[in-house]
């Protein structure tokens, strides 16, 4: 799951503007943030547009130059996992299957919910949401708690509704703290943090 504890600030769409009838909505799409990647999955934003699977393995970490460790597979799969199933929450506008993605409370959850409403206010659906998962490292981890290093950004997502169908630009490649809890059978993102931040 291209990168879970506070979202990171969307990226505008920018289109050229071809009809003058087209002005008013597509103003209104454009200058509206777009889902991110793991909160929108960073608290603010892993949240920006959700659905895909990742366009391929990550990217070997640096203890491992050829080849993910075991766990870190395993990691990789938890994440590509939960990112799917952001990417359908966001697609379907179901505010309740992307907050039950999140432990209760989280400030990320919150964040990528409430972008999810904004947008369907405004009619739009965002379909097609991937997450390139490019690098991931375990920093710790125990049978019900992990926390992952994860480098990845968001592709691939269009914006539709209200008589408009817009691609939405790619997300920048981001790094971030990604803690991730077992919530009885499932992983849930407990938070996200950019790579440096403050805890």
């Amino acid at each position: 799951m291209a990168s879970l504890d506070e979202p990171a600030a969307a990226p505008r769409l920018l289109v050229p503007i071809l009809v003058i009838g087209l002005l008013v909505g597509v103003v209104a799409v454009l200058s509206w943030p777009a889902p991110g990647s793991r909160a929108g999955r960073s608290e603010g934003s892993r949240a920006a547009a959700p659905a895909g699977p990742p366009a391929g393995p990550p990217a070997a970490s640096a203890s491992h130059p050829s080849v993910l460790s075991r766990q870190e597979a395993r990691a990789a799969g938890v994440l590509g996992e939960w990112d799917r199933r952001r990417a359908a929450a966001w697609a379907a506008g179901d505010a309740a299957s992307l907050r039950a993605l999140y432990v209760p409370g989280a400030s990320a959850g919150e964040a990528d919910v409430a972008m999810l409403e904004d947008w369907s206010a405004r009619g739009l659906a965002v379909d097609a949401l991937t997450t390139q998962l490019l690098a991931v490292r375990i920093v710790a981890h125990g049978p019900a708690r992990w926390v992952l290093r994860v480098r990845d950004r968001v592709t691939g997502a269009v914006a539709a509704g209200a008589g408009l169908t817009e691609p939405l630009p790619a997300g920048a490649t981001v790094e971030q703290r990604v803690v991730v809890r077992r919530v009885g059978t499932a992983w849930r993102v407990a938070s996200v943090r950019p790579v440096g931040a403050r805890s």
